[in-house]
């Protein structure tokens, strides 16, 4: 079994009088090995992880236009997005922090602010927990009613604490079903968005939540598949690591298939019509394509292709959502 580092570092990896320590974050001088304003805010948004906010954002506003049944609210849409946005960052940043360790051991990730000690671990967490208070504020006091900022703030909470106690701290380490059940901190952005509109949870926005459930293990096991070394220096227990990548394989194709058929099931919801429907078979059928083939020959440009695949299919069948929900009558 793989070595499984402890989950904290101490926030001064370097002392203060070694000539290789890094100034503090912010710091502007002209003095050599001094980061730029520029390389600062580059290193802060970095700790966000912007290209996996995208996605979620997608998710959420998936959740917005099938609540309105039609286009909602533009504000509405701004808040839902800003507070989503600065929530899913902060998390993030928090998880720089969290995982310092192990980003260490990937070379995937040995660059990253913390990592690379550009970052000092605890302007990270601050960072990351001003964020989240931030996104908590502007919820509950813009999104109106006041009971659906409330839900919504509440949900983007939750998401954050899933994702740092539940699968950082907990799951990540020490199993690897650790993104079948950690993943769904990152299933509750339709909820949020679901919830800003009508200020309730109902079926639909349940089916939401659980199509990106299930989406989110085959699209990470693809990854590790990748990145299986990395994660095997690093002492991270994913599924190729502890298993074969046969059986991760064979997970996929299972897991491909039974997110097409919950995707088909939504279809008969009153909510969703033909558009969807039609877009929901068409990506899911090239989905369990590209999982069979993987499982029947494993090789990495096959792994890459359906870990690909997988992150166009997901922001394609929110679209396929908002576009049903938008032209509805």
């Amino acid at each position: 079994m793989a070595r499984i580092t402890p989950p904290f570092q101490p926030d001064a990896d370097t002392p203060a009088s070694s000539p290789t320590a890094t100034p503090p974050p912010g710091a502007v001088s002209d003095a050599p090995g001094r980061p730029s304003p520029m390389a600062v805010a580059r290193d802060y948004i970095s700790l966000t992880k912007p290209k996996i906010i995208s996605l979620l954002l997608v998710t959420a506003a998936g959740g917005m236009f099938l609540a309105e049944q039609g286009i909602p609210s533009l504000t509405l849409l701004a808040w839902v997005w800003l507070g989503g946005a600065l929530a899913s960052g902060g998390a993030n940043a928090i998880n720089h922090q969290l995982d310092q360790d192990i980003d260490r051991e990937m070379r995937r990730t040995q660059s990253r602010p913390v990592a690379g000690r550009r970052v000092a671990p605890r302007y990270a967490l601050a960072f990351g927990i001003a964020l989240n208070i931030a996104a908590f504020v502007i919820m509950v006091m813009l999104i109106r009613p006041w009971t659906a900022g409330l839900l919504a703030a509440g949900l983007t909470l939750l998401a954050t604490l899933v994702y740092v106690f539940v699968y950082t701290l907990w799951l990540k380490r020490s199993t690897p079903h650790n993104i079948v059940i950690g993943g769904a901190a990152g299933a509750i952005p339709p909820l949020v968005g679901w919830a800003a509109v009508t200020g309730s949870l109902d079926l639909p926005a349940v089916y939401l939540f659980a199509i990106v459930f299930f989406w989110t293990p085959p699209h990470f096991w693809a990854l590790s598949l990748l990145i299986q070394t990395d994660y095997a220096r690093a002492g991270v227990p994913m599924l190729p690591v502890v298993s074969s990548r046969r059986q991760t394989a064979l997970h996929i194709f299972l897991y491909a298939i039974a997110l097409t058929g919950l995707t088909l099931m939504f279809g008969l919801l009153p909510q969703v019509g033909i558009i969807y429907l039609t877009t929901a078979a068409a990506l899911g059928a090239p989905f369990i394509y590209l999982a069979w083939r993987l499982y029947r020959q494993d090789e990495r440009r096959r792994a890459k292709a359906t870990y690909l695949y997988s992150l166009a299919y997901l922001a394609l069948l929110f679209v396929a959502i908002m576009v049903d929900s938008a032209v509805a009558v």
